[in-house]
């Protein structure tokens, strides 16, 4: 009985043993001959066959970055030569039999090409030279190489669909007429701003009383965009024989007006707003000197569009304001009246009168497009603290001394006590302004009023000190004498 039990368990042993030995043989047998699934699948694939997402394609400028349509085909097989298939498209014209087809070369593993609107209008137009808005008939066809050891090609049925091109409208649009501030002098059109959809262009700024139209060209009168039906709608106009209607502007104000050319309608609304939503700052007392291309944004505030401002280093010399960065120099700018007031130079007029600063130093300048004034103050520091002679008298703050040549250093000799202090750029008692805050023993950064950090630096052996802020630098030295 015991020989027994010993012999079923020896033959246990041995089935189980011949299982997983016949297991690895044919995971490495699987392994070493390099035959992934797909290889299997290759061979026993039916015929090469292409399909088309869509039967008939009608193109819109509006879905261009859509898919317009996809082709997809099965993998074919390699007629039991375990070699690899390579593949490529090809579209042509229905009748030319791919004498000069567009070509896809797409490689191994692929089964699919998707076409956007963009790239098959393109085609269209460019390379079939089909007419736009002209359904034209089209055949598609994959060609597959297979790389055996004696090269094979197979090819697939063809799958037909027609496609219909747009034409697509200008990338770019300009105002013109006795309205606009450039007149009719079309070399000079006043470009206007594409939005997020590059089919709809918006200018906002001043039109006086007159006519206006918009042409796609600066310098070419035709095409053009005309008055259509009624004030909501325009017209595309190619030909000097076709209709020249333009809008008219009955009041000189700061009008908003936007076109969409796909949508052939326009808008024009006289706004409560500045004539400019840019506005920036250029000449050698300006961080970038006379380089109009990248001359200083001014900021425009979110409560009152008319007020631009910058806050920052000037050096002694001039400056003054233009509407853009456009280097030809003949943009409006805002010039100088007098040291509180402005006026708008127009673009090409000889007149160039500018402010001047005699004295580096921090400088907030302040520019209202509604009455048209400036205002140019250059900072004052302030101390105040439990550990200086005034605690936290805000109200009573020291006014730290200004270095006789450079406005932004600033400097406080005299005693501190046991304490905390930090640096407001005025006296208001609200605690609400600006001040210089610490970073580190050597550092400090402009803490802006309201909020919740308060970061101040510590005395903690009363005497006398001497304590100089930079605020172009940022770095602040404390020295006991």
């Amino acid at each position: 009985m015991k020989n027994q039990n010993m012999k079923g368990i020896f033959m246990h042993y041995t089935e189980r043993l011949y299982k997983k030995t016949w297991l690895a043989a044919a995971i490495i047998l699987m392994v070493a001959s390099c035959k992934p699934y797909d290889d299997f699948k290759i061979q026993l694939a039916g015929p090469l066959a292409l399909s088309a997402s869509k039967s008939n394609v009608i193109l819109t400028q509006k879905a261009a970055a859509e898919s317009a349509v996809n082709f997809t085909w099965t993998t074919g097989n390699n007629h039991g030569t375990d070699a690899s298939i390579s593949y490529q498209l090809q579209i042509d014209k229905k009748g030319n039999s791919f004498a000069n087809p567009v070509k896809f070369d797409l490689g191994k593993g692929v089964y699919a090409k998707n076409l956007s609107g963009a790239e098959l209008n393109d085609y269209l137009l460019n390379f079939w030279k089909v007419a736009p808005n002209t359904a034209t008939q089209f055949e598609a066809r994959i060609n597959a190489v297979i790389h055996a050891d004696t090269e094979m090609k197979d090819v697939s049925a063809l799958s037909g669909f027609s496609a219909t091109a747009y034409q697509p409208v200008s990338e770019t649009l300009y105002l013109i007429g006795s309205a606009s501030p450039k007149g009719w002098d079309a070399g000079r059109a006043l470009i206007m701003k594409p939005q997020s959809d590059p089919t709809v262009f918006v200018y906002q700024g001043t039109l006086s009383a007159g006519e206006l139209k918009f042409i796609t060209t600066q310098g070419q009168l035709l095409p053009s965009y005309q008055k259509g039906a009624d004030d909501a709608h325009i017209v595309y106009r190619t030909l000097d024989s076709q209709a020249d209607n333009k809008f008219i502007i009955n009041e000189t104000a700061v009008y908003k007006v936007t076109v969409s050319l796909l949508d052939l309608i326009i808008t024009i609304s006289k706004v409560d707003l500045p004539a400019y939503s840019e506005i920036y700052m250029v000449g050698s007392s300006s961080p970038i000197g006379w380089d109009i291309a990248n001359a200083v944004p001014m900021i425009q505030s979110t409560v009152n569009p008319f007020l631009f401002t910058y806050s920052g280093v000037m050096l002694p010399g001039e400056f003054k304001f233009p509407v853009n960065r456009n280097t030809d120099w003949g943009q409006d700018m805002y010039m100088k009246t007098d040291d509180s007031h402005m006026y708008l130079h127009k673009g090409g007029a000889s007149d160039d009168n500018k402010w001047t600063i005699a004295k580096k130093g921090f400088y907030t300048i302040t520019l209202n497009l509604l009455d048209k004034t400036i205002s140019i103050n250059r900072l004052k520091l302030y101390f105040v603290g439990s550990a200086t002679p005034i605690g936290w008298s805000i109200d009573k703050a020291i006014e730290l001394t200004e270095n006789a040549t450079d406005g932004c250093i600033f400097t406080y000799t005299g005693p501190m006590v046991d304490g905390e202090f930090k640096f407001p750029v005025n006296r208001d008692s609200s605690w609400g302004q600006d001040m210089y805050m610490r970073v580190d023993d050597t550092h400090m950064y402009l803490h802006k009023g309201g909020a919740s950090d308060d970061n101040k630096w510590n005395i903690t052996s009363a005497g006398n000190y001497m304590i100089m802020a930079n605020v172009e630098a940022l770095s602040i030295n404390i020295q006991k004498q």
